[in-house]
Order: structure tokens, then sequence, then C-alpha cells
């Protein structure tokens, strides 16, 4: 299998699993945070629904620097979930384009991320990908279904049965 039909089918996979757990964000509550030093609602939920968009600037840039000019590209929290879902989708939609476009030599290259002088992450693009953009999706996607439960919000299955949808 290639590569790029490889990272397709996960993004597919994993931005499906991330709609069904923005549909059931509670709207009004984007500054709730379980503690002191976590995430305000708001802010994970929008990162959770912009992460499927990561591939596309990992594939058509060789390296972001977020204290460079990608500080625009900072994730800012929207007000509804009809927002958190147009995100999702535009997001989806440059990354479907993209790695339908490109070659396996290209997603071998490398691909770096940078903090001024300091190189945060480093690796072939395919890796940076799969790693830096899908399982770090994953991994906030989950506390996000945290913060649902926390909130009363019934939790969707993902991986498997939820317990609010176990009959």
């Amino acid at each position: 299998m290639e590569l790029r039909a490889f990272l397709l089918e996960q993004l597919e996979r994993e931005a499906a699993s991330s709609r069904k757990v923005l549909e059931r964000v509670p709207e009004g509550q984007n500054s709730w945070k379980p503690h002191e030093r976590s995430m305000e609602l708001g802010y994970l939920a929008a990162l959770v629904a912009t992460m499927p968009g990561w591939p596309e600037f990992m594939i058509t840039k060789d390296q972001i620097d977020l204290n460079g000019a990608e500080q625009n590209m900072r994730t800012q929290a929207v007000e509804t979930r009809a927002e958190l879902l147009r995100a999702l989708d535009d997001g989806l939609a440059k990354s479907r384009e993209a790695l339908q476009n490109t070659t396996d030599a290209h997603l071998n290259g490398t691909w770096r991320l940078l903090m001024g002088e300091n190189v945060l992450a480093e690796g072939p693009r395919y890796k940076m990908i799969a790693d830096g953009a899908l399982s770090h999706m994953a991994h906030h996607r989950g506390q996000l279904t945290v913060y649902l439960r926390l909130n009363e919000a019934k939790v969707p299955a993902i991986y498997g049965p939820s317990a609010d949808e176990w009959h």
C-alpha cells in the first residue's frame, strides 16, 4: 500500500471519530476547564476540529516555525458546534487534496517543527503526519471526551462501545 493511501485512510477514520465528539461539545461553555492548568473547553474543541487540516501544511511546507510567520496558525476558539464542524470539514478537505496529490517520495522527505532556533521535532514527513497530526489528534480527542463526561454530555463510541451508547 502506498503511504499516501495509508495516511488518507487514517485521516478519514480519525476525522470521522473527531466529528462524533465535536457534535456533542456543549455550547456556551468555552471557558470551562477541569483544572487551572488544563486547556479551556473552547480551545481544546477548536484544536480537535482544526487538526485534520495539519497534514496539508505538513505536505506543502518543509517546516513550520511556531515563532515565525505561522503564528497566525494558532488555534482560536469558536462559539458554536457548527463552526467546529466547518473547521473540521475545511481542514479535512485541504489535507485530503494534499494527500491525493503528493507522492511517497515526498512523504519520505524530511519535515521539521521549529520554535525559533529550536527544533521541536524532525523526521520523515509521513512519520511526522502519523505521529504529530493523527496520533496527536486522537490524544486531544480523548481529552475532549473527558471534558464531555465532566459536563454531562454523552460520550460517543469511538474505538469501541461507549457507556452512553451501549444498549
